[in-house]
């Protein structure tokens, strides 16, 4: 038996509208919970950050090339350029962490 798959957009949020708004939350809890995820993708995107500088400084301190990197990782010296250039948003934390623990640089978690 074949089911229909609805895949009609009905609704866009612009890019700069808030979204808990546009599902129908009161506008002092739409803004109360933008602002949280705001401050959410915000400590993403910092520890994303100081994980691609950490490979960046391993890179440098060994003075390879990036296809010397890459190979090394498994990866395209695309990806390695990508982490050079702190292209955070092609990256999860958990490949980042992966990169690391292959280059001898396990990370460790502080809590706190």
């Amino acid at each position: 038996m074949s089911h229909a798959v609805d895949n009609k957009i009905r609704h866009i949020t612009a890019a700069d509208a808030n979204v808990f708004a546009d599902l129908g939350f009161e506008a002092n809890e739409a803004q109360r919970l933008q602002e949280d995820a705001q401050k959410e993708v915000e400590q993403l995107l910092l520890i994303k950050r100081q994980l691609m500088q950490e490979i960046s400084a391993w890179i440098a301190e060994h003075n390879l090339r990036q296809a010397e990197v890459a190979e090394k990782l498994n990866v395209s010296r695309p990806r390695v350029s990508d982490v050079v250039n702190l292209k955070t948003s092609k990256f999860t934390l958990d490949t980042l962490v992966m990169m690391l623990s292959k280059l001898g640089k396990p990370v460790s978690v502080i809590v706190g």
